[in-house]
């Protein structure tokens, strides 16, 4: 049931389906307030009690094939569940509601159900088949979703931004700068050279850094061979496979399960997160989804069976080891020297970026570092906040964050790359009300304002109704799609 349920996560159905749930993330943020309770029920919205049943038929509904359900999956989606039910306590209480009329123009309307731009039954009634559907399920999703569009529009339709903010918004995006820039990746690379003392030495002050975890796993593939001694996907295979899942149901474990039918040969591994030994070599037996699966096995429940590219799996968690790397092995010496120059590239930045919030860093100080460096400042002219063709989309977007006329340093989160830069001009733009793209920019003014409606909305949703979420019953999720 739940593999054929998700089969369907591409199709156009489950498109319909996702714009229901994305709607309840606008509004809803996970709180950290979670109480316990009946272990049947997950959530409390008021006088209403929304059982750990429906919630799990929730994520079941929408939740991708290759997705792995761990906490902070569970989490999301609960945090999507409870803006659902807010949606409909409100859909309810201003008396939303949709005609058959205005269902069926709906559905005519529909581009998937059209033939020679005309509404074909055929069409219709064949993307039902195909996605082994009922016309009343399909309709009632599609009213959900219609409903939940005109809520939408009740909150935040009839907003026309005024020029300024058209205006503003066109100025954020397309502003032209001229910027001076220093690469301090090359400016500190003397800097970043250690001798082989300073590379063990920081392993032995950092061993927290340099401890894996690895998980001892004993794994067999069920085939038709083991199981029934043939060569194919027969009925009687697919009972054997399901006898397995009921023994593993009821407490059994893999010696119990390779015992009763005889499989002789079975695999044994011991692997880190990225699937790879205690010498840092990937097995390639095992793919990245069965590791994915593995580190999210309970300890509670250690023996699983697995379908995974139509192959089926028995797998037992056996022990967890945290194992410090070998520095004598040349993976442990590079990881070693990668953090040491990386610790040492963040000291340096720091230091700068101190002197330039202590307001100790100025134009006249950017000129002496060049001086003192003996590097010589890139001119770059940056056409609009979209201008990606010299520097990366993450930098660009952190330039325009400051103002002009001033130093700052910008980098990416690895610090692979990290600028010195002074912003030396900024040139403001505008659009008139008569140009092309005016209405392009009056709509994202427009959507920029309903987001921060939506976020006055999302407050108010959390004062009106009085919400409890019983936290204990979370992993009773977790464990069953597992």
């Amino acid at each position: 049931m739940l593999g054929s349920l998700r089969n369907f996560s591409s199709s156009i159905y489950a498109k319909v389906l996702l714009g229901i749930v994305i709607i309840p993330f606008v509004f809803w943020g996970m709180g950290s307030n979670f109480v316990g309770g009946n272990k049947n029920i997950v959530l409390r919205i008021d006088k209403d009690k929304y059982s750990i049943q429906e919630f799990g038929q929730y994520i079941e509904k929408y939740t991708p094939n290759d997705q792995v359900v761990d906490d902070n999956y569970v989490k999301r989606m609960l945090s999507s569940f409870v803006g659902e039910k807010l949606l409909e306590k409100e859909i309810e209480y201003h008396n939303i509601k949709i005609s058959d009329q205005s269902l069926y123009n709906l559905i005519r309307n529909q581009k998937e159900f059209k033939r020679n731009d005309e509404f074909s039954r055929i069409e219709y009634e064949k993307f039902l088949i195909e996605n082994n559907l009922s016309a009343v399920n399909f309709e009632e999703n599609l009213l959900k979703k219609e409903k939940k569009k005109q809520l939408l529009e009740f909150i935040g339709g009839g907003i026309y931004p005024p020029e300024f903010l058209v205006n503003n918004t066109y100025n954020q995006i397309n502003e032209k700068r001229n910027i001076q820039l220093v690469d301090l990746t090359k400016v500190f690379e003397k800097k970043l050279i250690f001798t082989e003392d300073q590379i063990i030495s920081y392993y032995n002050d950092n061993s927290s850094e340099f401890t894996n975890i690895y998980k001892t796993m004993k794994l067999v593939e069920l085939n038709p061979k083991i199981l029934i001694d043939a060569d194919e996907f027969n009925s009687l295979f697919f009972k054997k496979v399901d006898e397995v899942d009921d023994m593993i149901a009821q407490g059994d474990n893999f010696n119990s399960i390779i015992n009763k039918f005889n499989i002789e040969n079975f695999n044994t591994y011991r692997i880190d997160s990225l699937g790879r030994n205690t010498n840092f070599i990937k097995e390639n037996q095992i793919n990245d989804e069965i590791v994915k699966v593995l580190f999210n096995i309970d300890n509670s429940d250690p023996t699983i069976l697995l379908e995974n590219n139509n192959k089926y799996f028995v797998i037992e968690l056996g022990k967890t080891e945290d194992i410090k790397m070998n520095i004598e092995k040349k993976e442990t010496k590079d990881k070693s020297l990668k953090l040491l120059k990386k610790d040492k590239k963040t000291e340096l930045i720091s230091n700068i970026i101190s002197k330039i919030n202590s307001n100790q860093f100025k134009k006249i100080d950017f000129d002496t570092f060049i001086q003192n460096e003996n590097v010589k400042p890139k001119k770059i002219n940056l056409k609009d906040k979209l201008d990606y063709r010299i520097l990366k989309k993450e930098i660009v977007n952190e330039i325009y964050n400051y103002q002009g006329k001033r130093v700052v340093v910008v980098n990416d989160l690895s610090l692979s790359e990290a600028y010195l830069i002074y912003i030396d001009k900024i040139e403001s733009v505008t659009i008139n009300r008569g140009e092309e793209e005016y209405n392009a920019y009056s709509n994202l003014a427009k959507f920029n304002i309903k987001g921060d409606l939506f976020n006055t909305y999302d407050a108010y949703l959390k004062a009106k109704y009085e919400i409890e979420i019983n936290y204990k019953t979370l992993s009773m999720i977790k464990n069953y799609f597992n």
